[in-house]
């Protein structure tokens, strides 16, 4: 019965969050129409390469595979150079590729792309449910169906309102508390074990933002330290990037701090059962030090996943023997070190709120 009512607050929770993708969430109008582009299959059937100074000219014949011009077989010239190669694409005889077809006056032209790696991912994620239903069983099944909501969520919902110029800042910590309160409910079912875990992820996660947002604002950083945001400001008027950086922050502090609300919750309800008459002072000083514990881990976990993001630029910096003053200074670096902080302090303040609610709550009952 227990578990009928978490799935029915669950459903009702997910038609809210389809409803408001359908009518509260505006349609995206994009800066730039791309109808002239059409993009496809195709597979390398046949190829003829001549060596050059530097690399190959290649000129394959290519099945198209989807699309409307399914069945057909056309000619693709491709240039491969040495120097390259991890850029640039050499064909090979059965490769799945991707083709673009532009307008150009009365005539469609279709041109190599990329490689078709799609089909690669789909049996990443294929392999990645396998193994959550076999480890985890109904578990897992709990875990697959959080990981479908926050990515609808995310990409559905949080989004397209930061396109249509909505402050990024709100509504990314709205949907950080979506997030959270759906996830926990999920794992840890209707009970004072969740609410503590929700309480004390929220809380740490909006403390994650704050702090982002005022030592952002003094160092003056701009939310352009990266390409893609520098492309974005060149196609599209009225987004705040300075919000988007800080809202990427509280998303990107959710998974880890939510891991560490719903760890000390959980242990301070395993020892609230071993031990029923333990006070609110014992039982607090016992989840705090699970947490002391869990917040080695998963602080370095923080600072370990901006860090392996960044080991290319970081190796570019040293081979060319650039001062760390120069360094620390950076547009680029001083964000993602920001990032790693202010994760880190969310996910610190967050155990001693966890334990102390988890304790509270569980005291009274």
């Amino acid at each position: 019965m227990k578990n009928l009512h978490k799935w029915l607050i669950i459903a009702v929770l997910v038609g809210l969050i389809l409803l408001s993708a359908n009518y509260i969430v505006p349609d995206i109008e994009t800066p730039v129409h791309l109808e002239d582009e059409d993009y496809f299959r195709g597979k390398v059937i046949n190829l003829r390469e001549t060596e050059t100074s530097n690399g190959y000219f290649q000129e394959a014949e290519v099945e198209i595979t989807s699309g409307p011009y399914r069945e057909d077989i056309i000619e693709i010239e491709n240039e491969f150079e040495e120097g390259n190669r991890f850029l640039d694409i050499r064909l090979e005889e059965d490769l799945n590729i991707i083709l673009v077809s532009y307008e150009q006056g009365n005539e469609r032209e279709i041109y190599l792309q990329d490689i078709a790696r799609d089909r690669s991912l789909g049996g990443a994620i294929i392999l990645l449910i396998i193994a959550l239903l076999i480890v985890g069983k109904f578990k897992g099944l709990e875990t697959l169906i959080s990981l479908i909501i926050s990515g609808y969520i995310i990409i559905q919902i949080m989004i397209p309102l930061m396109i249509a110029g909505y402050p990024p800042i709100p509504i990314a910590t709205f949907s950080a508390l979506l997030i959270i309160s759906i996830i926990l409910i999920i794992i840890g079912g209707l009970n004072f074990k969740t609410l503590a875990a929700s309480i004390g992820t929220g809380v740490g996660v909006i403390i994650a933002g704050v702090i982002a947002y005022l030592i952002g604002s003094h160092a003056q950083l701009s939310g352009l330290a990266t390409q893609e945001a520098q492309m974005l400001a060149a196609g599209m008027d009225g987004i705040d990037f300075r919000g988007l950086l800080f809202a990427g922050i509280i998303i990107s502090s959710l998974g880890a701090t939510t891991d560490v609300g719903m760890s000390i919750a959980s242990s301070a309800s395993q020892i609230k059962k071993a031990n029923p008459k333990m006070s609110f002072t014992q039982l607090f000083s016992q989840s705090l030090e699970v947490g002391r514990d869990i917040m080695g881990t998963m602080s370095n976990t923080l600072i370990l996943a901006y860090a392996g993001g960044s080991i290319p630029f970081l190796m570019l910096l040293l081979v060319n023997h650039m001062s760390w003053l120069r360094i620390i200074n950076m547009n680029y670096v001083s964000t993602e070190i920001l990032s790693g902080i202010s994760g880190t302090l969310g996910l610190v303040i967050s155990i001693p709120i966890t334990a102390f609610t988890a304790s509270l709550l569980l005291s009274k009952e």
